[in-house]
């Protein structure tokens, strides 16, 4: 055989802009990305790759911009079989009066299973290939996504009342170290563990997880200081407020994954970049729920890791990372009062290699950079919503939507093809979401 016979590959995606994200806002035009078996093998001039590669599917993508598969760093998607249910409500109310009753009558694997498979359809469709999930039943919600085919990482709940997955804090961590070990050589599924917030979870339970997360190597992935009320309750009760209980309790360090944070302090922030904690920001929900404002670019500019999630869409009420990227960026820059706060490229890279730094999972997606996961998104930019085209990141964050997402690839798979979800059962999926939107509407909750 001559040496410059083209090389095999089983996947060659060739587009008109290449934004790889790591180099920073890097833009390549006329660029392709070869993929073979679940990873990329090359990134080169479309030119060059008709020649060195003979691959066994060919995708042209001649107006289209490819990036990193968005990555929502913080949902709990079982919940979006209750979107719009309560909505119009302070958190509190919300959750205690509404979630909560709702979730008591109808939470199980069926609930989980059909949640998270709606989802992932709309997450697919809208450039999302991972999230970090968080609710009951992992087991479920773990065993759907490995069906699906979709990269997540999942929450090991702990909680300090009894709940249909668990009635004990010793059944709790029974049935969390029993979930891990079930995905601990799952290609697609992780784990970490998922104290829900510091007013829910006992100090016993927090030195607990302290300790299990450096044995399992997992991270730790909670609500903290998400209002105002929150942190006074805690100051009332202990003299300290959360985020002191957790740096107490040794929790502030690089394995938290630290969501919402409204409410922070000059010295907290720069502990934050100290020990080396990801925040996650999810703006939409805490604009939704009048939680208050994430100081994020005071935190950017401390050095901390920070990524974007939708929250659930119970409180969102959507899984659109596209809107997610957008609202943190415009809301950044009222907060610091500085157009030039969060900038559109590194909004970009807290929906990408940021989010992936958080969940432990960077080495091998959040970018698109040989030797990694071929988890990819194409997004069409000849709409009409996307023209004039003069920068290509800043147009993907201040104007592009969801709908302009035509293809999708999870590890080298097609997930989405010219907006057709590839193996899903819309049609048995919608008909579950129906069969719940009436079970859920005839409670009686009184």
């Amino acid at each position: 055989m001559s040496q410059n016979a083209p090389q095999t590959v089983d996947l060659l995606i060739e587009a008109r802009w290449v934004v790889p994200v790591e180099p920073h806002n890097m833009v390549l035009e006329h660029h392709a990305v070869a993929v073979n078996a679940d990873r990329i093998v090359a990134i080169l001039p479309i030119a060059d790759a008709q020649k060195t590669y003979a691959p066994r599917e060919r995708v042209e993508l001649g107006e289209h911009v490819l990036i990193p598969g968005l990555i929502n760093t913080h949902t709990h998607n079982p919940m979006i079989l209750m979107r719009g249910l309560a909505d119009d409500l302070p958190l509190m109310v919300w959750l205690q009066q509404h979630i909560w009753p709702v979730e008591a009558k109808v939470i199980g694997p069926e609930f989980v299973h059909d949640g998270v498979e709606l989802s992932v359809a709309e997450m697919i469709r809208g450039g999302t290939t991972c999230a970090n999930e968080n609710y009951f039943f992992p087991d479920a919600i773990g065993a759907t996504y490995h069906k699906l085919g979709f990269r997540a990482v999942i929450a090991l709940p702990v909680i300090k009342f009894p709940t249909a997955w668990a009635r004990t804090q010793d059944e709790y961590f029974e049935r969390a170290v029993e979930v891990h070990d079930n995905f601990r050589h799952d290609a697609l599924v992780r784990t970490a563990f998922g104290p829900h917030a510091p007013y829910t979870v006992s100090d016993e339970s927090f030195e607990r997880i302290r300790v299990l997360a450096d044995q399992l190597d997992i991270p730790v992935h909670l609500h903290l200081h998400e209002t105002a009320h929150e942190v006074e309750e805690e100051r009332h009760k202990s003299g300290l407020r959360p985020f002191q209980r957790l740096q107490k309790l040794g929790l502030i360090n690089d394995r938290l994954i630290a969501v919402h944070m409204t409410q922070l302090t000059d010295d907290e922030i720069a502990t934050c970049a100290e020990a080396g904690v990801s925040v996650v920001h999810c703006p939409e929900s805490n604009l939704k729920l009048a939680s208050g404002f994430s100081p994020v670019e005071k935190l950017r500019k401390a050095g901390v890791n920070v990524a974007i999630g939708t929250d659930g869409c119970a409180s969102n009420n959507d899984l659109d990372m596209f809107g997610e990227m957008r609202t943190a960026a415009l809301l950044a820059k009222a907060v610091a009062e500085d157009a030039a706060a969060f900038d559109a490229g590194y909004a970009l890279r807290a929906a990408t290699i940021n989010a992936a730094k958080a969940i432990g999972l960077d080495a091998s997606v959040g970018s698109i950079e040989v030797g990694k996961q071929a988890d990819l998104a194409a997004v069409r930019l000849s709409d009409i919503e996307t023209q004039p085209l003069f920068h290509i990141i800043s147009q993907l964050v201040y104007a592009a939507g969801r709908h302009q997402v035509s293809d999708v690839w999870i590890a080298g798979k097609r997930k989405l093809a010219a907006r057709e979800l590839v193996d899903m059962d819309v049609a048995g999926m919608m008909a579950r979401t129906h069969a719940w939107r009436e079970r859920i509407a005839a409670l009686d909750l009184a």
